[in-house]
């Protein structure tokens, strides 16, 4: 089997949006999930106990919970520990997650990160997703289960073994083929989720490259050198080359309170909406960046961040976060004062999230608001 199966009334391990009691309605792939988005959510800040294992590197063995509570929300973090390429020396990949409900009256979107989620020939990536869903919360709550899984198994499947150091991914054709895997999923599970769909903006973080994959109006931006530099395109009907492809394919795009195709939806790619194809898809753009020595940060997030924040404040926001310079209002102040370079420290891009989350809600987000910070720079040796 490709996914793991859920259990009902689990919670996603990052993320979490799914409903401790919520009823399982339906199945994508190989998992059920929830038909009913979270109400009521809470704050947590979440910090890994690590433990070195047999091959040098670091294990994390459990989750400590602060038992920070906020109603109709959720911020969850991780600062993890992991091998180095060598197998020896450990380094780390700090990285903040935050997804929380703002004022909306349903959670509609999901995030993931999963660190090294491929491995071999020496050679390790790590993934990071956003998703916003629309019409309901089925599609990006799948897509935050497994997605990753889709990815790394057709990397792998691709790669055609990772002995050959030499083996060169080709990422294109990779996500590519994660897209239209987990949309074939998503439009398999019957007319109810046929109605529904989501955004995905991802990537994949390796030594020396930086992978983003864009379907929809999510986006991805990497601080490189103090400059904000934007490494996917929103999906919009009205941008020019969409609009012609919509219009070619028979479709519409009408203005009713915004542009939106048949008047109906904002964007015009997504996993899911099997009722509005051909004339929404779910084709991602790919785009491969090289990791240099001036990149600092990367910022994934839904439009409820985009919509009220320009990327350059954002990336200003974090640095000054990641800086030591700025923190968030929810932050607990037994986290605050640890220092950030030890190894169980609480990670400056949890910070980061907490305070792009909370800039967006003051600026009058009114959707759903999801953003991870993943630090680009040198890891350090622990």
């Amino acid at each position: 089997m490709i996914f793991d199966n859920l259990k009902k009334g689990s919670v996603a391990a990052e993320g979490g949006i799914l409903s401790k009691n919520a009823p399982v309605d339906r199945k994508i792939g190989e998992i059920e999930f929830n038909g009913e988005g979270r109400k009521r959510m809470r704050l947590r800040r979440v910090r890994p106990v690590v433990e070195a294992d047999s091959g040098g590197g670091m294990t994390v063995l459990s989750d400590y919970d602060a038992g920070l509570k906020k109603k109709r929300s959720e911020i969850l973090m991780e600062n993890e520990t992991l091998p180095s390429s060598g197998g020896h020396e450990t380094h780390r990949r700090a990285f903040g997650l935050t997804s929380v409900i703002g004022r909306r009256r349903e959670m509609e979107d999901a995030a993931a990160a999963e660190l090294g989620f491929l491995r071999g020939g020496g050679r390790r990536y790590d993934f990071f997703g956003v998703y916003d869903g629309h019409g309901g919360c089925r599609v990006a709550q799948a897509c935050g289960e497994i997605f990753h899984k889709l990815v790394g198994k057709i990397a792998e499947e691709q790669s055609g073994g990772w002995d050959n150091k030499n083996n060169v991914i080709d990422w294109e054709k990779v996500m590519a083929a994660g897209f239209e895997k987990m949309d074939e999923e998503v439009n398999k599970a019957g007319e109810e989720v046929a109605t529904t769909g989501s955004t995905a903006v991802v990537a994949v973080v390796g030594d020396e490259e930086v992978v983003v994959a864009n379907c929809g109006d999510s986006r991805a931006v990497i601080s490189r050198g103090g400059v904000a530099v934007q490494l996917s395109d929103d999906h919009k009907p009205n941008r020019p080359d969409e609009l012609e492809r919509i219009e070619n394919s028979g479709g519409k795009v009408i203005n009713w309170n915004g542009q939106r195709i048949l008047g109906v939806l904002a964007t015009s790619r997504s996993i899911g909406d099997e009722y509005l194809k051909p004339y929404v898809i779910a084709e991602p753009e790919v785009k491969i960046a090289n990791r240099t020595a001036l990149d600092e940060f990367l910022i994934l997030a839904s439009d409820g961040l985009w919509d009220v924040v320009s990327n350059e404040l954002a990336c200003q926001v974090a640095r000054r976060c990641l800086n030591g310079e700025l923190r968030a209002t929810a932050s607990n102040p037994k986290f605050s004062e640890v220092d950030d370079s030890s190894s169980t420290g609480w990670s400056r891009a949890s910070e980061a999230a907490a305070c792009l989350t909370e800039l967006a809600i003051g600026r009058g987000s009114s959707d759903n608001i999801s953003v991870i910070v993943v630090e680009l720079k040198q890891s350090s040796s622990v």
